[in-house]
């Protein structure tokens, strides 16, 4: 392909399969095409060929975020993109599309400061970071796009373009928030926090204890501070030797802790929860921000995943109920339950505005299964009927980096944002895509062809 001095895959080709899958395997994509960037040389050249040809672009760095499927279209792959560096005077972390958060936590833990990551390191951090970025920092600092400097990308004609809050400062609102609707980002400039560890880990309480860890952990959450991060997840782990012999075919409640203050008082707010009952493991400690993913510990093989979200308001007592009802111990449902406390810092906006949605949500319910151990239909009737009843406690609306295969419709994108800032989006879109050439993806249409 002119222009490009990557590999450039098509159907047949050796290593076309290993390009084109991601972490996410829930979608079997087939595109016509993948162009592996290594610059953005590479991505522009390949905008303008996926232009003449007539083919939609979707960007893929990991593959964590699947959305719809890339056949018949052209996959940008920026995984060959690791350009980092660091600026420790200014606390600032520049790298490119390819760039994976734990290499940025690596790189900046010399000099004791860390990024707003998220639960996995493995992530990529730009897409992360396009989505809004919940993190284990950001009930004290926001979301990981509040503290975005600097945008590079190439755009629907081509041209790559260099984006802040001075420079196109439209775009640049639109794309915090907006995903890969507004072009390809090739690089971006963060901000970067001075923190060198943190005091978390788990709190792993047996099926018998799950009622009260549920209770428990919602009520404890109205009372914490913005230091607090946290989150619960209701699992039933398979009988595997990978897993820990206390969790292997057990029904678990865990409990997530990530308190970025003083470890004296962390230890004294989260008494209260190690006195709901025993414990099979307790792993909270004082640990160095490089091991952040051992919080979550988030499984690192790419899987077949389903996903729903849906941003709470509150958490009362009634809601918790019904949650232990339908994907508790006695419901043996094929759900993975995670509840995600917000508030704090993601209520703010940040100096510079953005498009990120959800700022009025007190929780986010996400719920997930892998599809090896179920099938997608069972998951899929499962998970609607437990969003569906939820609803009374919803804001109406839910986060783009936590849609899944479902989630594609204009009605359910549309829902991760205020209706004015949606139109806003819609508008920009029209502007800078009016072909919407960027439209493999949980897609924003421009406004003229809504």
């Amino acid at each position: 392909m002119i222009g490009i001095s990557g590999p450039v895959f098509r159907p047949g080709d050796e290593g076309y399969d290993a390009e084109r899958r991601g972490y996410n395997l829930a979608l079997d994509h087939r595109p016509a095409v993948v162009v592996g960037a290594t610059g953005a040389a590479d991505v522009a050249a390949a905008v303008r060929y996926a232009a003449e040809a007539g083919l939609g672009v979707a960007v893929q760095a990991t593959g964590h975020g699947v959305s719809v499927p890339t056949d018949g279209h052209l996959v940008i792959s920026t995984a060959r993109m690791k350009g980092l560096r660091i600026d420790p005077v200014a606390r600032t972390a520049w790298f490119e599309a390819g760039v994976r958060w734990h290499e940025v936590i690596a790189a900046a833990a010399p000099h004791g400061l860390a990024p707003l990551s998220g639960s996995n390191p493995d992530v990529g951090a730009v897409g992360y970071t396009l989505g809004g970025g919940i993190g284990l920092l950001g009930r004290r600092y926001g979301y990981a796009a509040d503290h975005v400097r600097r945008l590079d990308l190439v755009t629907a004609d081509g041209r790559p373009r260099a984006v802040d809050a001075e420079r196109e400062p439209e775009l640049f609102w639109a794309l915090r928030g907006g995903k890969d609707n507004f072009g390809v980002v090739t690089a971006m400039e963060i901000d970067l926090v001075p923190l060198t560890g943190l005091f978390g880990g788990g709190l792993y309480f047996p099926g018998e204890s799950a009622a009260a860890a549920l209770h428990g952990w919602a009520a404890w959450t109205r009372t914490v501070p913005e230091e607090m991060s946290s989150s619960i997840q209701l699992i039933r782990y398979p009988d595997l030797p990978v897993l820990p012999e206390p969790l292997r075919g057990r029904f678990v409640a865990h409990v997530r802790i990530a308190w970025c203050g003083e470890r004296a008082e962390g230890e004294r707010w989260v008494r209260p929860l190690r006195e709901l009952g025993p414990t099979l493991i307790d792993s909270l400690r004082e640990l160095p921000y490089q091991e952040v993913g051992s919080i979550h510990h988030e499984p690192p093989m790419p899987a077949a995943a389903y996903d729903r979200n849906t941003a709470l308001r509150e958490l009362d007592a009634e809601a918790v109920d019904l949650l232990l009802e339908l994907a508790g111990p006695a419901a043996d449902a094929p759900v993975i339950l995670e509840l995600r406390h917000h508030g704090g810092a993601y209520a703010r906006g940040p100096r510079v505005a953005n498009a990120v949605g959800g700022r009025d949500a007190g929780y986010m319910l996400f719920s997930t299964f892998l599809l090896e151990f179920a099938p997608l239909a069972a998951v899929r009737e499962v998970h609607a009927v437990l969003h569906d009843k939820l609803a009374p406690w919803s804001t109406g609306g839910s986060f783009v980096n936590f849609l899944g295969i479902d989630d594609t419709t204009p009605e359910l994108v549309r829902a991760c944002y205020p209706p004015e800032d949606y139109r806003r989006l819609a508008a920009l879109k029209a502007a800078y895509d009016p072909g919407n050439l960027f439209r493999v993806n949980y897609n924003i249409p421009p406004a003229a062809a809504r």
